[in-house]
This record gives structure tokens, C-alpha cells and sequence, in this order.
């Protein structure tokens, strides 16, 4: 399988509060992917309206024009998107949540053991033994499912990040040498395919602690995203 992956850092008091939140973007920056549909534009990861949850978010296909060009878009059924998460630090995924495309729903299963991790993890299979399903969204039709606790969303929604890109172009050329406040939003009126679940932080052990340097006593998760292609 190819795939293209973001990482983020979550920290979490035991498994009951979300106390650091980082975000990677890739906005067509991977040669292998770029304008393919197993481009990820971003990765979010953070806490939920409900304190006790986790909310995982991948955006794929980037910069899409609205009405026709997001309308026609779709998801891959040869792409799987995979949420690994690493809570012991060895930076090897302990447990994966994994989504796919088939017919007009996402599927999602996990969090599971992987069959494979670390270098090896590029063979990932499915786990099918507990699979949830969304109807995916349209403009005009969003559908949220619900189950066991968990949260699952896909469909087209605005990409939510905010990126200067010609004055980021204009520092790496030396011709500007900071970005202004607020800028402007290059990503402004366009879309990605979001893929969102929300689960219980129960269903995590707990993270590490004596990581972090900026909270030393607060447990952590490695997290990351992957697009892997079928081969």
C-alpha cells in the first residue's frame, strides 16, 4: 500500500481531560499523493463538547472549488483511512480506528489491535469483527451516526484551516519577513472530504507520563493519520 501520514500529540490528564492540541497540514506538499484522493490535507485531534470524549478528523482532497467540484468528489473504496494511536510512547501504533469507503457508506472499525505496527505497518488489513457505518454526507443531506458511544461522520465539509500561502511563499523568497495579522486565508471558501469519529476515552489505556516537558505528570498519546492505497 502507499500512504501519506500527519501526526499529532494529545495529552490527557489520566483519560479524563485533552490538555494539548496540535494540528499538521499537508495541503497538496506530498509528491507520491498530491491531487490524488488519498491526499490528507489535515489531522485533528482533540476533545469533545462532551469532556469525556476524543475527536479524531481527517480531511482528504483538498482545495475543492464549491458547488459542482465538491458535489462530484468522493471518496476512494481503494483508499483506507487508518487513526493509529501509540499510548506507550514507543511510537509503534497499539491500537488503530480504521475507515472505508463502500457503496454510499463509511465504514469504521476499532480501536483494535493492529495486525501489523511500526515499519511493518504499511500491510495493514481490516479488522471486520466490529464494523459501524455512516450513510456519507451530501451538502444538503448531512447524516450522523451513533453507537456504543461512539461518533461517526463522512462528507464533504470547509476546509477549517487558516493559511497565509503567499506570504508564507513570500518569507521562504526573502521578500517578506513575517506574516501579517490575521493575513489572508488561501484556504477560504474551499472544501475537503472530512472522515470523523468520536469515541469515550475509556476505550484508550492510559497515556504516557514523564514525556511531555511542558507537563511532565500529564499522560500522552501519539496519534497519526495514514491514507493507504490498495495495492
Amino acid at each position: 500500500m502507499k500512504k501519506s501520514k500527519l501526526f499529532a500529540l494529545i495529552g490527557g490528564l489520566g483519560i479524563v481531560t485533552l490538555s494539548i492540541f496540535l494540528i499538521a497540514a499537508d495541503h497538496i506538499d506530498a509528491p507520491a499523493v498530491a491531487g490524488t484522493t488519498a491526499d490528507i490535507t489535515d489531522f485533528y485531534a482533540f476533545q469533545g463538547e462532551n469532556n469525556n470524549n476524543f475527536v479524531f478528523a481527517a480531511n482528504v482532497q483538498g482545495l475543492l472549488p464549491p458547488g459542482s467540484p465538491t458535489d462530484q468528489a468522493s471518496f476512494d473504496e481503494t483508499v483506507l483511512i487508518e487513526f493509529n494511536i501509540d499510548y506507550n510512547n514507543d511510537l509503534k501504533e497499539d491500537l488503530v480506528i480504521q475507515a472505508i469507503k463502500r457503496g454510499d457508506s463509511m465504514y469504521f472499525f476499532g480501536p483494535s489491535v493492529p495486525t501489523f505496527s511500526g515499519s511493518e505497518g504499511i500491510k495493514s488489513t481490516i479488522d471486520t469483527s466490529t464494523p459501524y457505518s455512516v450513510k456519507i454526507s451530501t451538502r444538503d443531506d448531512v447524516q450522523i451516526a451513533e453507537k456504543n458511544g461512539m461518533k461517526f461522520f463522512a462528507g464533504p465539509r470547509e476546509d477549517p484551516f487558516f493559511f497565509d500561502f503567499n506570504q508564507y511563499n513570500a518569507v521562504l523568497a526573502g521578500t517578506a519577513s513575517g506574516f501579517e495579522n490575521p493575513g489572508t486565508d488561501t484556504f477560504a471558501g474551499k472544501n475537503v472530504l472530512s472522515v470523523v469519529v468520536e469515541f469515550p476515552k475509556s476505550m484508550l489505556p492510559g497515556g504516557t507520563a514523564g514525556v511531555n516537558p511542558f507537563a511532565a505528570s500529564t499522560p500522552i498519546y501519539n496519534v497519526w493519520v495514514e491514507a493507504k492505497r490498495k495495492q
